[in-house]
């Protein structure tokens, strides 16, 4: 027949929502009983794999939000594929203080010169660092951002989008918007200057955004706020400031 206090300390372990604790306090009280271990030491155990579980089902959460399409990181990508490429500035990034300051990041260069890795690899670390990150393609952030208008959703979806720490925009200028898609990418680049980070890619050139953003009253500004974070891409190299 079963404890009823061992019935009851589960039934409150659920309540009080503590599943690790709730799963391995048994097994710890024998080790601890077999060991001669303090209290306060089989308590700490305890608590110990109740906050790491948190915290991997937290970061769990933050990846699946962020929506990327595959799981890139730095131990993968080929840096000497890429000798232009300033690895220890891309290391620091991935410490997150630029996200922290506001600060934003742009990859330009040719396709196949691994933006998307890169941007990847930069959203999980910092979705590691306990950052809210969100990942869209330009193309498919536009579709996202004219349908929410169409279907009067428009300010929440920008609601959501605010709450980020990091949006990425993946791909800026391999496919052309509508006016009103441009537009409305552009409210989004600017809703976040100094407030939010912005990580983009591109295979344009700066001076080519006005094919993005179809002329220069919308480009000019969204170059000036785009302020680099990091070198650009290979074969271009644009010189690295904040």
């Amino acid at each position: 027949m079963a404890d009823p206090s061992m019935l009851l300390l589960k039934t409150n372990l659920k309540q009080l929502r503590l599943p690790t604790i709730c799963a391995e306090f048994e097994k710890l009280a024998r080790e601890a009983t077999e060991r001669n271990q303090r209290h306060e030491t089989y308590l700490l155990r305890l608590t110990e794999l109740e906050v790491a579980s948190r915290h991997s089902n937290a970061l769990q959460s933050r990846i699946k939000a962020a929506g990327f399409p595959v799981h890139k990181d730095f131990d993968t990508f080929d840096f000497t594929a890429l000798p232009s490429l300033n690895k220890p500035k891309i290391l620091e990034l991935a410490r997150g203080e630029w996200i922290g300051e506001h600060a934003n990041c742009c990859f330009v260069g040719s396709v196949g010169t691994g933006k998307t890795h890169l941007a990847i690899a930069l959203g999980l670390a910092a979705c590691q660092l306990g950052k809210r990150v969100r990942f869209f393609t330009a193309a498919n952030l536009v579709t996202r951002l004219e349908e929410a208008q169409k279907q009067y959703q428009l300010d929440r979806f920008l609601a959501q989008l605010d709450k980020t720490d990091l949006l990425i925009c993946d791909e800026l200028g391999y496919l052309s918007f509508s006016r009103t898609g441009a537009e409305l990418l552009f409210q989004v680049f600017a809703d976040r200057y100094e407030r939010a980070s912005l990580l983009i890619t591109s295979n344009l050139a700066f001076s080519d955004w006005g094919q993005v953003f179809q002329g220069e009253r919308m480009a000019a500004p969204t170059m000036l706020n785009t302020k680099l974070a990091a070198e650009a891409i290979s074969p271009r190299t644009i010189p690295a400031s904040r």
